[in-house]
């Protein structure tokens, strides 16, 4: 007999404002397919996500969730209130001897757990709530915009969880890789209309361009119908009364299935125009470095930026790159090393913070600038140079008269991103800057932004953690490797990938070859010295923190043991103890690990003399 799915929406309706946002939506989802939502800006992917979850209540239809069936959420914006740490936060829909669950997933997405609550930043949130969800081990995940704020460890790090994962779960992102690899299965929101397509996103493009094609044949099909009956009822024989009023009827269905068929909104206008040309040097950085307090960002770093050149720069999140872009941009002085720029550079630059002030309307947003203290009443802007009114620019990107007058804080992510992109296009330049430009964004404008990236003149500086973006656009990598280490690589992200792969077994080749009696190097490197060299600032951190958390781990084996010391614990609840002995044995592992790098430090410190 079949399990009737986890989770039912049928016949769902939401309407926001007089238009219903969509209607009769019917979907099932079973307990271990992997989905991905698809849908442009504004269609409704978000807020049918928190209808699936329980948090948004919808106007008509049922939502069944199959008993005892557990359904988690990934907001995109949580609330950390209440919680004293991250680890506190993310441990709190697990048992208190599976607190290492939460710490685990904490890890994998390279996030301290000993943060607190309240100084973390949106993206620490962001991961947070995603290790809360992970650890709690639900039946079904729903999860809107999970790469968001990940760096490219941490989001192949969640392709794998998910991958190995008996849970099913529904995605929202703009990631095309991380699509690609966790879905078999696609769920389409277009126009109020839901879609199903058995196959994962790699399917998807092909897909939309045949519904689409079907579609119009439709349309095309449905007019030349009713031209036909219109000549009938305007030339026709009018000899059986009762046939003719049942074509005149039938008219009236058609004309109605023509008004009411909504039509595919187009593409957002974007257009982005270089002004003048800058000099053939744009940007050339001689050996410079950063560090704050005993934390090196960059080191002796130099690099050539010629018209032209796409560089994108990729790394862990905290390494340094927004740090060296601002640094490249003269807004940030090095420590040492010089950087020069070119002749005739005109920048625009999209930072990652994207803050628009929520009491502003779009309107006003686009005409306000502060530097010129106007304060955007204006009815016109400036567009490349050109004079053109406030709403008609706000249409090329898709925006409505009712948005231009409403507030900020209304729109969604993605209308954000579109918002920050119009202002940004209105002007020329021949440098452009952007610092995680995806976010949010949907696939049909990320395509057309990378077009318009590809035919740019000027030259571009991009931090991303996309993956398929990258390779799409760049034509080098500058890659931050930690402990200030910055290598530049010709190509994408793919190239510098296999690249650095190559390097990598070089390295191990070469290692391996001297290992095997080879003669050694001509001049032998010499053991650092008391007062040489020093431990990275990552490993004394790491072997000021250990101490406690070997404490924690010994505490918590302490009261596991206590705890399984109880000789009835067996019989009156088997599944605490299977649980608690479970807990145990991974703890043990863990503390095992935990002593054995502190051991390895600490002889590393009494070596360097640090």
């Amino acid at each position: 007999m079949a399990r009737p799915p986890i989770l039912s929406l049928s016949g769902v309706s939401l309407t926001f404002g007089g238009d219903p946002l969509f209607a009769d939506i019917s979907v099932s989802i079973e307990q271990t397919e992997r989905l991905c939502l698809v849908g442009r800006n504004g269609s409704g992917k978000s807020t049918l996500l928190k209808i699936a979850a329980g948090i948004v209540q919808h106007d008509k239809g049922e939502r069944f969730v199959q008993p005892g069936g557990k359904i988690a959420y990934l907001p995109q914006d949580p609330d950390l209130s209440g919680y004293e740490t991250v680890l506190d936060y993310a441990a709190a829909d697990v048992d208190e001897d599976e607190i290492y669950k939460a710490q685990i997933a904490l890890d994998g997405l390279r996030l301290d757990g000993s943060v607190t609550a309240e100084s973390a930043s949106g993206g620490e949130k962001r991961r947070a709530a995603l290790a809360r969800m992970m650890a709690s081990e639900p039946d079904l995940m729903l999860l809107d915009e999970p790469t968001n704020h990940l760096d490219v460890t941490a989001i192949e790090w969640l392709e794998n969880e998910l991958l190995e994962s008996r849970t099913g779960y529904v995605v929202i992102s703009h990631d095309r890789a991380f699509l690609n690899r966790v879905t078999k299965g696609t769920l389409w929101l277009d126009r109020g209309v839901m879609r199903r397509n058995p196959e994962g996103f790699g399917g998807f493009e092909a897909w939309q361009e045949k519904t689409f094609e079907e579609e119009d044949a439709q349309q095309h099909k449905l007019g030349r119908q009713i031209k036909r009956e219109e000549h009938w009822i305007i030339h026709g024989v009018s000899g059986r009364r009762k046939r003719n009023v049942r074509r005149v009827a039938e008219l009236a269905d058609l004309r109605e299935a023509k008004r009411t068929h909504i039509k595919r909104a187009g593409a957002a206008a974007m257009a982005l125009e270089s002004g003048k040309s800058s000099g053939k040097l744009v940007i050339e950085a001689k050996e410079i470095a950063k560090a704050f307090g005993e934390r090196t960002l960059l080191a002796d770093f130099s690099t050539k930026i010629m018209r032209g050149d796409r560089v994108a720069f990729v790394g862990p999140n905290g390494v340094g790159k927004t740090t060296l872009l601002k640094m490249l941009m003269n807004n940030l002085e090095p420590d040492t090393g010089s950087i020069r720029h070119g002749a005739n550079i005109e920048v625009a630059i999209l930072d990652q913070t994207r803050e628009v002030p929520e009491h502003l309307s779009l309107w006003e947003a686009m005409t306000e600038d502060k530097l010129l203290g106007v304060k955007g009443s204006n009815d016109q802007i400036l567009v490349r140079g050109r004079p053109k009114h406030v709403v008609g620019y706000l249409k090329e990107f898709l925006f409505d008269e009712r948005q231009a007058r409403g507030p900020v804080s209304a729109l969604s992510g993605g209308e954000r991103a579109r918002l920050l992109l119009a202002k940004i296009m209105a002007r020329e330049s021949n440098l452009l800057v952007l610092d995680e430009p995806t976010n949010d964004l949907d696939l049909e404008t990320l395509d057309l932004l990378q077009e318009l990236l590809a035919d740019y003149d000027g030259t571009l500086l991009l931090v991303s953690h996309d993956r398929d973006f990258i390779d799409r656009i760049a034509t080098s990598t500058i890659a931050m490797e930690g402990d200030g280490r910055a290598i530049e690589y010709a190509g994408g992200w793919s190239d510098y990938r296999a690249l650095r792969g190559e390097a990598a077994e070089q390295k191990e080749v070469r290692k391996t070859t001297e290992t095997k009696g080879n003669p050694p190097p001509a001049a032998p490197v010499e053991k650092p010295k008391s007062g040489g060299a020093k431990m990275s600032f990552k490993q004394t951190h790491r072997l000021e923190k250990l101490p406690a958390e070997i404490a924690m781990l010994e505490a918590e084996i302490t009261k596991l043991e206590e705890l399984l010391a109880d000789p009835e614990l067996f019989a009156k609840d088997n599944t605490k103890f299977v649980k608690a002995s479970k807990a145990l044995s991974a703890r043990q592992e863990i503390l095992a690990k935990s002593e054995e790098e502190w051991l390895e430090l600490e002889a590393l410190r009494e070596e360097m003399g640090a």
